[in-house]
């Protein structure tokens, strides 16, 4: 017979080991990204959602100053297709994307093109463009901002990961480690519509895939504001030769791969603006400080 003193706890969960043994566990880099990883994993379904998004805007607000200050000018500016309301219900979003989704991008390089989105005029024709989409966790962000300035979102990937190259990345202008295999960040169209359709608007979005060398050069619409995440310095080429003179007066090219010298060398080549894009090189906002770096067409 059961000892009717005992209290029943039912599906109790066992303990940690540093609770059973009262024992702290050591808190650094590593443990930190498991925790991380730890509550992507949880919002997916075991934790609560409304446990989950608060806890990673307290602990990435608190950590990157950078994204702390890039939510409160996205809150602080207003603009034509969303009211503060509206601005302040998509940076929540973006957190809850962000913890269900893998993502290679923090608030700061995505705000301020969701902000340019939603500050579109109709003098400023054309589609937003995303070149690079992972786990269409971007994507997701962007098409909500596209569903709201009623404009459609065009997603450019392989979805088959980088393409095999042999580019030699070192390290950022922040001297970190960095490297693109062949394969890496690859995600599969059916992952990233199925991202999309269940944390963004899937209506807004079409998907082109295929190699962008391949897919681009029949691509002839207008585009008001395009995004490159693409690692190699000669994708971003590919994208800058084909996207670029498409891009309407007022309209903003941004890459997040601002970071990586390659990509820079691109950017920065007078040569490679004159000779395949017919003008001398743009103003670009955000050059050798910062991942996310933009150009606003003139």
């Amino acid at each position: 017979m059961e000892n009717e003193g005992a209290t029943q706890v039912p599906n109790e969960r066992p303990r940690p080991r540093w609770a059973r043994e009262k024992v702290m566990p050591r808190i650094n880099s590593r443990t930190l990204t498991t925790a991380a990883e730890d509550l992507r994993a949880r919002a997916l379904g075991k934790l609560p959602t409304v446990a989950a998004v608060p806890l990673m805007i307290v602990y990435r607000n608190v950590r990157w100053a950078a994204e702390r200050r890039a939510n409160v000018e996205f809150l602080r500016r207003p603009t034509r297709h969303a009211t503060f309301s509206q601005r302040l219900a998509l940076v929540l979003r973006t957190y809850l994307i962000s913890c269900a989704v893998e993502c290679a991008h923090r608030q700061e390089e995505v705000l301020p093109v969701i902000g340019k989105i939603l500050s579109l005029g109709e003098e400023v024709a054309g589609c937003i463009v995303e070149a690079g989409s992972y786990k269409g966790g971007s994507a997701a962000k962007f098409s909500v901002a596209a569903a709201l300035a009623k404009r459609k979102l065009v997603i450019f990937d392989s979805f088959q990961g980088i393409p095999q190259n042999e580019e030699e990345h070192q390290t950022s202008i922040f001297g970190e480690a960095v490297g693109f295999g062949g394969g890496f960040y690859r995600g599969g169209l059916a992952e990233v519509r199925a991202n999309v359709a269940r944390y963004g608007c899937l209506d807004a979005c079409e998907f082109v895939k295929g190699w962008f060398e391949e897919t681009m050069p029949r691509f002839a619409h207008p585009v008001a504001v395009a995004y490159l995440d693409v690692d190699l310095a000669s994708s971003t080429r590919t994208c800058l030769r084909y996207l670029y003179p498409l891009l309407s007066r007022g309209g903003m090219l941004a890459s997040q791969d601002g970071h990586l010298p390659l990509v820079l060398a691109v950017f920065d080549d007078n040569s490679f603006w004159r000779d395949e894009l017919g003008e001398e090189k743009p103003a670009i906002e955000g050059y050798g400080t910062r991942k996310l770096i933009s150009i606003v067409k003139q």
